[in-house]
Order: structure tokens, then C-alpha cells, then sequence
């Protein structure tokens, strides 16, 4: 009769990646507080590697595993590394991984928002327009403004909120959520992992945007659509920005 008491499957899940070419602890206590300010609720106990590609000498990994402790954050593995700093990440006890090949491209990170083709504005508005039309058969319909404080949440639906998302508001949906007024909080679409989960507003000014774990803070944000009906999608392993005109 065979065990099936115990089973390893294979999955993916969602981690951020810390790129820093500093990794003393005391400037990554001081660049890390100030990030964390901005979403603390977003990344509490949020799992993290850290890349390696930058990184001049091998860093005392059991110091940042409690420096990363004392600001609330899992630091699970590390990536990029050479011979040297794999060999010190697995003493300490952290997973050594590979990264993806999107991620092996380039050395250094996308920092800001790419820019989608101009022919696609007008689609993407179309489809924001049809979207939303059909989500309101199943979606959370939110009537009024979602205030500083305020977290809403869709589970396995859309969201649309027919006001605007106040600064320190939070908006999450498994769906898509659909802002027919200012985002100035939180949106977290596809928080149950679907990367084809998209978020649109009418007015980009967020503190932070996430589909399925990929996430951008407010000052990523602020550039060509900044102010303006948006678009955010997943493409090619990172998010884009569309306006919608």
C-alpha cells in the first residue's frame, strides 16, 4: 500500500528581488526603512532574494538574515552569486537560485515604466470599456470614494470602484480592478497570481501598483503617465503602462 501522506510538487510563487551594490548592513537598514515607509502593510513579512550581480565582496549573510528579521522581511535565498558567495549564502541557510532568463538579460534592473506602443492605446481603452461592462455582472462594486485606512478586497472577482482610492486607501482583487476616479492608495490586482490581471484609473498618482506580486512604487511611477488614465499590465515578466485616450 503506498504513502500518500507526503507530497513535493513543483509551483511558483511571487518574491521580490533586492537589487543593491551596498549590502553593509547599516546602508541597507537606511535604503530598505525608507522604501518600506512608502507600502509598510504591502511588504510585511514579504519574502525576498537577493541579487547578487552588483555585489563587489560576499556579504555577511546571517547579519542581513536578522537585519532583514528586525525590518519584517524574509530574506529566503539569495541569486546571481559567484562560487564564493553561494558557498556562504547555503551556511547560512539560504536557497541559492537561478534566475529566469528575462531576468539574465540585462545586469541592471528596469526601474521605470516601460512605454507601450502608441496603436495600442486605443485597444487597450476599448477593452477597458468592454471589461468593465461585463465585470459589473459579478464584480464587488464599490459606490463612494475608499478612504485613507480603508482596505477593499475581491476575492476570485474583479473590482470596481466607482470613486476615487485615497492616499493610504488599499484596493486588492484575485480580478481586475477598475478605478473610475483618482488612484492615489494601493491597487493589487491578480493577488492570486493571475499575471493576465490588469488595472486601470483614471488618474495615476499611486503609492503602488502590483499584479500577481510584480510591483512598482510611487517613484517609478511618476513619469510620462503620471496624472493620467492608465493602463497597468503584465508584458513580458514586467509591467507596462498604457494611457487610455
Amino acid at each position: 500500500m503506498s504513502d500518500n501522506s507526503l507530497e513535493l510538487k513543483g509551483s511558483l510563487f511571487p518574491m521580490s528581488v533586492l537589487h543593491c551594490a551596498d549590502l553593509s548592513p547599516a546602508t541597507l537598514h537606511t535604503l530598505l526603512s525608507a522604501k518600506l515607509a512608502q507600502a509598510p502593510a504591502f511588504f510585511l513579512q514579504a519574502p525576498i532574494v537577493l541579487n547578487l550581480s552588483d555585489a563587489t565582496e560576499t556579504p555577511d549573510f546571517n547579519r542581513l538574515k536578522n537585519l532583514f528579521a528586525e525590518l519584517k522581511l524574509v530574506l529566503v535565498g539569495v541569486t546571481a552569486a559567484n562560487p564564493e558567495q553561494k558557498a556562504s549564502a547555503h551556511a547560512a541557510g539560504l536557497a541559492v537560485l537561478q534566475a529566469g532568463k528575462a531576468a539574465l538579460k540585462t545586469k541592471e534592473p528596469n526601474t521605470s515604466p516601460p512605454v507601450a506602443e502608441v496603436s495600442d492605446n486605443k485597444a487597450v481603452a476599448s477593452a477597458a470599456a468592454s471589461s468593465s461592462v461585463a465585470a459589473t455582472m459579478d464584480s464587488k462594486v464599490i459606490e463612494q470614494t475608499v478612504r485613507s485606512g480603508q482596505q477593499i478586497y475581491a476575492k476570485g472577482t474583479d473590482l470596481i470602484v466607482k470613486g476615487a482610492v485615497g492616499a493610504g486607501a488599499e484596493v486588492i482583487a484575485d480580478g481586475n480592478i477598475h478605478i473610475y476616479g483618482s488612484l492615489r492608495g494601493k491597487a493589487i490586482a491578480g493577488a492570486s497570481g493571475d499575471t493576465s490581471k490588469r488595472i486601470y484609473c483614471y488618474n495615476l498618482q499611486a503609492e503602488l501598483v502590483s499584479i500577481a506580486g510584480n510591483y512598482w512604487l510611487s517613484d517609478s511611477l511618476q513619469g510620462k503617465f503620471w496624472g493620467k488614465s492608465a493602463c497597468i499590465k503584465m508584458q513580458d515578466d514586467s509591467l507596462v503602462i498604457s494611457e487610455l485616450v
